[in-house]
């Protein structure tokens, strides 16, 4: 076929996975002792173990410590090819994907890009708040803030400097609960020794949350618990309350109300990321592939989409599975098994979410923890669930290299505190232009 990408052809049912995140990796690696070619396809030639992107963003974590090459992770792997690509299409009648490398033939081909932040149309939103969906986010979040209090230290008005110490994180699920517990701890333990010219009893730390209750999805134990770990910390909790606008200056709330940040971090939401090519009814809600039981996209037997971009919709979970790690990864594995019934002349075997509970950590010795265990629900909170958090999130870092990184960086800060990460190296999201002050900052 004309415009072919160069792949070797092994002869065998070629299965090629675009995206390798936590479902298509999975499922990858599910394969290597299947009858088949694996062709994993990514933008990134990198894994990347989100959960942890926070502490990135907050100096708690190098970046080489939550992102491993898919090469090392796979290199055993001999049935496997990846390639650093972005797909652009799909052509289902010809069993292509067109990628930016060329075309790639495939016999199935599974989606499994993920998602992206969703602004819900905002544009003004998408140009002026930092999301946290990527290390380049992270390392723009901590680049920024950093470079922020540099900026502080030769203002003298005081509206301005606020507007540069405070921040304001839009969204109360895991994502927004953490970084606001992070930037607490920062705030308590380490700007005031960096910067000892800033007064941070001026720091302000706004978390807006759209609903009544934090970490919607958890329990009421963990919404209430979380709720109160974050006002003891300092953190302004507004709930029930949605951001209509962001200038990159003022925010401005439903309610009227205007908070000044030049730090606008958002954590409100993600919708699925697809890919061009299939037609606008195999999408549903949030930009999800339809699939049926098996994670067929409906109405093409040899497409397959799992993880975020996939809306398995059941009296269970309607509007699909969470878009979390688990169903990803659980996905995976059963399509790799699936995969396998089917070249064998064999019936596939449905998906069943095995739901193990959640976890968010709030800062130092506070977290909450929903889990399912032998059938049972347990649940708790402060100091246990935190360190069932941290052994959770260890064991889950894909390589042993990566859990000895983190769990040294870990066992530091926390006899130290200290968060040894605190340099400007990479992009910075520079202010949007406000009046200077009238006086001129004396060095």
């Amino acid at each position: 076929m004309e415009g072919l990408a160069k792949i070797e052809d092994l002869g065998k049912p070629r299965v090629v996975i675009v995206g390798g995140g936590f479902g298509g990796l999975e499922l990858a690696k599910a394969l290597r002792h299947a009858p088949v070619q694996v062709v994993l396809i990514d933008k990134q030639n990198y894994h990347t173990f989100q959960p942890l992107l926070y502490q990135v963003a907050t100096a708690g974590l190098e970046v080489d410590a939550v992102v491993s090459p898919f090469r090392k992770i796979l290199d055993e792997q001999e049935n496997l090819f990846f390639r650093l690509a972005e797909v652009q299409r799909i052509d289902a009648e010809r069993q292509v994907v067109e990628t930016s490398i060329g075309l790639v033939r495939y016999d199935y081909l599974v989606l499994a890009t993920g998602a992206t932040t969703n602004y819900f149309g905002d544009a003004e939103m998408e140009r002026n708040a930092i999301a946290m969906k990527s290390v380049m986010d992270a390392i723009e979040l901590r680049n920024t803030v950093l470079s922020n209090f540099e900026k502080a230290l030769q203002l003298g008005d005081e509206v301005q400097l606020n507007s540069l110490l405070d921040f304001v994180i839009v969204g109360g699920g895991p994502t927004g609960v953490e970084i606001a517990g992070a930037l607490s701890e920062l705030r308590k333990h380490i700007f005031p020794k960096d910067y000892r010219e800033l007064d941070f009893r001026q720091m302000d730390i706004h978390l807006i949350q759209s609903g009544d209750l934090l970490l919607k999805g958890m329990s009421a134990e963990a919404s209430r618990k979380s709720l109160e770990y974050l006002e003891r910390f300092g953190v302004q909790v507004h709930l029930n309350k949605r951001v209509k606008s962001y200038d990159g200056y003022t925010v401005t709330l439903n309610t009227g109300e205007t908070l000044v940040t030049r730090t606008l971090i958002w954590a409100a939401g993600v919708a699925g990321a697809p890919v061009d090519g299939l037609p606008p009814e195999c999408l549903r809600k949030g930009g999800r592939y339809a699939v049926d039981e098996f994670n067929r996209v409906k109405g093409h037997p040899h497409i397959f989409a799992i993880g975020d971009i996939a809306a398995m919709e059941s009296t269970e979970y309607p509007e699909g599975h969470p878009m979390l790690a688990q169903p990803a990864m659980q996905q995976g594995r059963l399509l790799a098994h699936n995969l396998e019934r089917l070249l064998a002349g064999q019936a596939p075997q449905p998906f069943r979410y095995d739901d193990k509970g959640s976890l968010a950590t709030i800062g130092r010795n506070h977290a909450v923890a929903d889990i399912k265990l032998l059938g049972k629900d347990l649940k708790t909170q402060g100091f246990l669930a935190w360190i069932i958090w941290m052994f959770v999130h260890l064991m889950s870092l894909i390589s042993f290299r990566n859990r000895l990184f983190v769990f040294l960086n870990w066992t530091w800060s926390y006899f130290t505190f200290d968060k040894g990460r605190r340099y400007i190296i990479g992009p910075t999201r520079e202010p949007v232009p406000v009046e200077a002050t009238t006086e001129k900052a004396i060095v």
